[in-house]
Parts: structure tokens; C-alpha cells; sequence
């Protein structure tokens, strides 16, 4: 697959535009947890027997309870994998709601990471899938095997009313089937489990007096071989879940964002990236990420809560923005400068024959992949700078939902001509199309300037200023009495220049025609 993941971020940086920061150091504060994981590929280790095999937890009970009559224990789930053929089949079992993990959940991990590749399956494809099903499940048209029978109380309504305690079922499964030392060290005599919670947060030194915020809407995913359980954080960063544990867990973040957007771009691509965050103590773990942090957990972390904050200021009673789109793809780029909203995973670009010529080979290649923004973070890997960026990228969705593909294709396409023609993804606005480019760059330079001085203070930064098109003509507006809202309200499908743009505004607005045409001509 390395093959095809390199051709494909070439062919996407050709859409992106350039915007560059500066660096912003500072003296980073120590939290260590998670400090010595990796978050390259997993390394597993022997394959280990199953606890909640169907017959190892009924060994277990019999164990625990030799003169107690009851009926053997049932088979309730079965441990499974699948082996999705395309991305098309991959989704299909995302809409059934399974749990999908990319390694076995029956081996040691020597060495923890965000993804894994089965070896014998072609780089190029997607990896075995394992998840936990019903026993009764309805399989689909798409590859799998059933690896075990198993047993989890919890979905037989286990409970201590019954006379048996599940959880020392448990533990005594663990040590029969030679897990033991997966069951935490117990403290006077009282066995460690419980309920995994914890807090998940970051540190962005120039707001909120550098003092850690949540990592709003992700999810906290843990399991204990085919255990699983799975919480979202709220906006504070803090997660619950719901399930009990008695041994050790594996904790990982998923960027699947309760606000509907998704962070993907791992290895093997998927719609949202994993980040470990190793095995612990069924109590929960807490992480605070800070720039000192692995650079994909910050760049994953900074960009999802720039994006939350993004839609959480859209809502009628802030900004009263367009909402965008549902299902948002974002891909982050750490090894590359331009950022982009080329929004392929809502059907832009592939549908406009003239660009798909203009790629040739590229073409059929992005599409497999289908972003909706990439963000470039080389340049600058700055909180302030990420936030900026991904604020100014959302900002396009937006607009998105206003006009459309066709729209969106001719924006696209005008900015792939210009890199190509001048090395200038933004051109000089001399040749056709430009005035797409021109209103999109306006707006989304204006409200990431205005969106970021409400939460970093000071004067509104000039980003964009010194580009041959002006959002200071949006900021002037802004600052005369005109709502992001009601600006908003004037990019429409058929606004394709700067000229159609004032003359909507007078439309909307006639009390302000004065002040409109004013600005207009001054940066004329």
C-alpha cells in the first residue's frame, strides 16, 4: 500500500493551498503518561488462549462453583473477523455498527502502535477486520471467519441477584487459561476492577492560561481481549464507560467525532485514525497531550478540537453559519506545508471530466481515497497555527454547503491550473474561474482572522491580506455592523466574482449599500 499512499498525497497536494505560520514555542509542561508508546505499527507476540472462550468461562464457573446446579454456560457472541475487499465493504460493516480493529485480540502486543498489517494480505488491500458479533448475527455477502464461541455476562444480563459474582468468574477464567498476570495486583486483599473513566486533555499555551482543556467529542475505546467497551469525551475531555473490567485494559483514542467528522489518514486508510494509549488498570487512564506529546496524537488532537469548536460556534445562537455537510473526512499531513477542502468524499472533483484529464492516472487514484480537507502541519506544528489553519479549512465547508460541486469543481480546478501554470496555487486572479477562488479565500480568510482573535485576543491577525483578493473587505464589513451571518447569507451558487458579490450584499442588505459599495471600491 506505501506505493499508492505516497501517488495519492502527491496527487492531493496539487489541490492544496499554501498557508504558512510561525513557529510558536514554549516551555512545555511534563505529564508523562503514554510519553514511551509508539504509534507506528503494532508488533504482536504469541497468540494467547481466550478467556471469554464459551468453554473456558464455563470451566471457570465450575471452578468457582462445584455444588451450585445450573444450566452450562450459553454461547452469547461470537469473536470474528471480516475481510472487507474494498472500501465500499468496509463501510458496509461500519453501518452495522461493529467495533472494527485492524490485529487480533487473542495475541500479546510486544509493542504498542496505532495500526497493524496482517502479512499475508497485499499491502495494497485492506487488513483483516476483528470484531465481536451476536451470536445470532446475520453475516454479509463479505469475507470472515468465526475464531471463537464465546461468553460475556454482560450481554446475558449477568448479574451477583443470580448468586454468581461474573467479574471472580472472570479473574478465575483468566487464570486457568494462563492470563493471570493480566488480573492487576490486588491491594489488602481487595481485587482491583471497576468501571474504566478518566479525562482526556491538551494544552494550548496561548489560551486558556495554558492550564489543560478536554479533547472534546472523541471516542475512548478499551477492551480486555474480546471485551470491549467504548465512550465518548464530552466537551471537558472526560469519558465514562459503561461495562465493568477485571483485568488489565487497552486503551486507544478513535478521532470519530460525535459532531459527525472523522480524522483519518493512519496507515491503511480508514475513516478515522487510532491513537494508543497502552495498556492499564481497569480504573481508567487520564492523558494530558501537549506539544512534547507524539506528533500525530498532537497534530489528531489539536485539529479535532479546532474543528469541534468550529461547529460548536456555527449554531444559530453564535455565528449562524451554513452547517456543513455530515460526515466530514479530514486527513492530516505532517510531512507536508498545504492545506485544502477539496470535499471528494462528497463527490467534487472525480464528477468534472476536464479535471479528471487534466490528472490522467492521479484521477482514478483520489478517488479511492476521497478526502474532504487535508491539513498540511510542516510548515508550522504550533497549537495556534493548526487551530488557525483547520478553522480556515471548515470555513470552506461552509461555503460548500451554499453552492454545491459544480461550484466547487470550477474552484478546484481553477486553483489545480494556477500550481500548475505559476506554482501558485492561488494564481494571479488574471485567468478563468478566478473570481470562485477570489469569494471562497475571502470568506474563509475572514473568519479564520475573526474566529481567531475571538479565542486568542489581541488584534485581528491580517491573514490573507497580501493576496490579490481582500477579506479585509469582510472585515470591514464586520466592523460597520455586518454579521459573519448576513455575509454569509450573500455566497450563493451564482456569486462568482467580486463584482456579483457586491452586488448581492446591496441586494440583502440596501441600508448598507453606502458603506458596501464604499469598501468595495477602495480595494477595487
Amino acid at each position: 500500500m506505501k506505493r499508492y499512499l505516497c501517488a495519492a498525497v502527491t496527487a492531493l497536494t496539487l489541490f492544496s493551498c499554501s498557508k504558512v505560520g510561525p513557529d510558536n514555542p514554549y516551555d512545555s509542561v511534563d505529564f508523562e503518561y503514554g510519553r514511551g508508546l509508539t504509534h507506528d505499527q503494532i508488533v504482536l507476540g504469541g497468540k494467547l488462549e481466550n478467556p471469554y472462550k464459551t468453554i473456558n468461562i464455563q470451566t471457570a464457573y465450575e471452578a468457582l462453583y462445584p455444588t451450585k446446579s445450573r444450566e452450562p454456560v450459553q454461547t452469547n457472541c461470537l469473536y470474528v473477523r471480516f475481510l472487507p475487499a474494498d472500501q465500499n465493504e468496509y463501510r458496509a460493516l461500519e453501518k452495522l455498527g461493529l467495533e472494527l480493529v485492524d490485529h487480533p485480540l487473542d495475541y500479546a502486543i510486544v509493542k504498542e502502535g496505532d495500526w497493524y498489517h496482517d502479512s499475508t494480505v497485499a499491502e495494497e488491500n485492506i487488513t483483516w477486520q476483528y470484531t465481536v458479533v451476536d451470536k445470532d448475527f446475520a453475516f454479509p455477502a463479505i469475507r470472515y471467519e468465526i475464531i471463537d464461541e464465546c461468553f460475556l455476562s454482560e450481554i446475558s444480563g449477568g448479574t451477583r441477584a443470580d448468586g454468581v459474582d461474573w467479574d471472580e468468574v472472570e479473574r478465575m477464567s483468566y487464570k486457568l487459561t494462563g492470563n493471570e498476570d493480566l488480573i492487576p495486583a490486588t491491594k489488602a486483599d481487595e481485587v482491583v476492577s471497576g468501571v474504566p473513566s478518566g479525562r482526556i486533555t491538551i494544552v494550548d499555551p496561548k489560551a486558556n492560561g495554558g492550564k489543560p482543556v478536554g479533547v472534546s467529542g472523541i471516542s475512548v475505546v478499551c477492551n480486555s481481549f474480546i471485551k470491549f467497551d467504548i465512550a465518548k469525551t464530552d466537551r471537558d475531555g472526560y469519558y465514562s464507560m459503561s461495562k465493568s473490567f477485571s483485568s488489565e485494559v487497552h486503551y486507544r483514542l478513535l478521532f470519530k467525532n460525535e459532531k459527525d467528522f472523522s480524522i483519518g489518514f493512519n496507515f491503511i486508510l480508514v475513516p478515522a485514525s487510532v491513537s494508543t494509549l497502552g495498556t492499564s488498570d481497569p480504573s481508567g487512564v487520564s492523558v494530558t497531550v501537549t506539544r512534547d506529546s507524539e506528533t500525530k496524537l498532537w497534530t489528531r488532537s489539536v485539529v479535532n478540537n479546532a474543528a469541534y469548536d468550529y461547529l460548536n460556534r456555527i449554531a444559530e445562537d453564535d455565528l449562524n453559519l451554513p452547517e456543513p455537510p455530515s460526515d466530514i473526512r479530514i486527513w492530516i499531513f505532517n510531512k507536508l506545508e498545504p492545506s485544502s477542502t477539496i470535499m471528494m468524499h462528497h463527490g467534487t472533483v472525480v464528477d468534472q471530466v476536464k479535471i479528471a484529464n487534466l490528472l490522467g492516472y492521479w484521477a482514478g487514484l483520489v478517488t479511492i481515497f476521497a478526502p474532504d480537507i487535508t491539513i498540511g502541519t510542516a510548515a508550522s506544528s504550533a497549537y495556534a497555527d493548526i487551530y488557525a489553519t483547520t478553522i480556515h479549512e471548515m470555513a470552506h465547508t461552509s461555503h460548500f454547503a451554499s453552492v454545491g460541486k459544480s461550484y466547487w469543481d470550477d474552484y478546484i480546478f481553477y486553483i489545480l491550473e494556477s500550481f500548475i501554470k505559476s506554482g501558485s496555487c492561488y494564481g494571479d486572479g488574471s485567468v478563468e474561474k478566478a473570481g470562485v477562488c477570489e469569494v471562497g479565500e475571502m470568506w474563509a480568510y475572514y473568519l479564520e482572522a475573526k474566529i481567531y482573535q475571538q479565542r486568542y485576543g489581541g488584534t485581528t491577525p491580517a491573514f490573507g491580506t497580501s493576496y490579490w483578493f481582500h477579506p479585509q473587505i469582510f472585515r470591514y464589513l464586520d466592523e460597520r455592523g455586518l454579521t459573519a451571518s448576513e455575509i454569509a447569507a450573500a455566497l450563493q451558487e451564482d456569486v462568482t466574482t467580486r463584482a456579483t458579490l457586491k452586488d448581492r450584499l446591496v441586494s440583502l442588505y440596501p441600508s448598507r449599500k453606502k458603506v458596501i459599495e464604499q469598501v468595495f471600491n477602495r480595494y477595487n
